[in-house]
């Protein structure tokens, strides 16, 4: 069987919302602009996907101590939404992709 390879639409395994969880779990008080730029989406659509997270008790959001930038806080526990990872924290995809990958590290 050959393989087709004609005109396929670009796609990702990890939503925007996925990433930009994975982003603030890496560096609590990031900038969301920080978000954006690592995420490749605009910095309004993070502004929208943090609210949409923070609705849905998947983080909290305070001040951080120098009065100007936010912080923010995986709430721990917390589980996927789709029934086909039901029952199953958000933790072990944080564990998995929030760590810096070492790229000496790589397999061959």
């Amino acid at each position: 069987m050959g393989q087709s390879h004609g005109h396929r639409s670009e796609w990702t395994f990890l939503t925007s919302h996925a990433r930009v969880l994975i982003a603030i779990s890496r560096d609590p008080g990031v900038r969301l602009r920080e978000v954006a730029l690592s995420c490749n989406i605009t910095e309004r659509t993070v502004h929208t996907i943090v609210a949409d997270l923070e609705e849905a008790g998947y983080l909290t959001r305070t001040r951080a101590a120098d009065g100007r930038r936010n912080h923010y806080a995986i709430v721990p526990g917390v589980l996927f939404r789709h029934p086909a990872e039901a029952g199953h924290e958000i933790a072990g995809l944080l564990n998995l992709l929030a760590q810096p990958h070492n790229t000496a590290e790589s397999t061959g």
